[in-house]
């Protein structure tokens, strides 16, 4: 018997023909899912912005930098998410970025309440609410929202940044917490 040979001319197998099957075929329990994602670590952020007068908030672990030229910021907000209603492209956006100690402002943001504003110290910057005492405020404006599964993507074009304040407020398995890095 021959063994089969493997060229680099030869067309690599398609993915329903691998080992492991398509991925489309197989799906995992959202309670799975959930729990997998709990044991990621993220910045806890609240995203910002005024419209038609009233300031809007909520508390977001799903933001991430997306492009240098331009400087871009790409964050997730639930498809039902009162801030989410309050954006269209051209919207100003302000991105919170919590730090030591301010767990209490993550949950209270967290919260399907009505004003979350109420009580809440802040100042208007580049058109969004900036909180005190922040580890990073990055603002700009949202150039494009496009769904994602049961959240929607909001891509913001950058325009304003303040870094370097403490340490950064984490989430991590469902818990608040903070990273002191080596910054050797």
């Amino acid at each position: 018997m021959v063994a089969a040979r493997h060229n680099r001319h030869s067309t690599p197998p398609r993915p329903a023909e691998s080992p492991r099957g398509n991925s489309r075929d197989r799906t995992i329990s959202a309670a799975s899912f959930r729990k997998a994602m709990a044991h990621v670590a993220t910045p806890v952020s609240v995203v910002t912005t005024v419209s038609a007068g009233s300031a809007f908030g909520t508390t977001v672990s799903a933001f991430l930098s997306l492009s240098m030229q331009p400087p871009m910021v790409l964050i997730s907000l639930d498809a039902g998410s009162n801030l989410l209603a309050a954006l269209k492209p051209g919207s100003p956006l302000g991105v919170n970025v919590l730090g030591e100690g301010q767990g209490s402002i993550a949950r209270h943001f967290a919260t399907k309440s009505k004003d979350k504003f109420e009580g809440i110290v802040w100042q208007p910057e580049a058109g969004a609410p900036r909180l005190p005492d922040l580890h990073v405020w990055i603002a700009g404006r949202v150039a494009e929202i496009t769904p994602a599964g049961d959240h929607m993507l909001v891509l913001v074009n950058v325009e304003e940044t303040d870094a370097g304040r403490g340490s950064p407020l984490t989430y991590w398995s469902g818990v608040f917490g903070t990273h002191y890095g080596d910054k050797n």
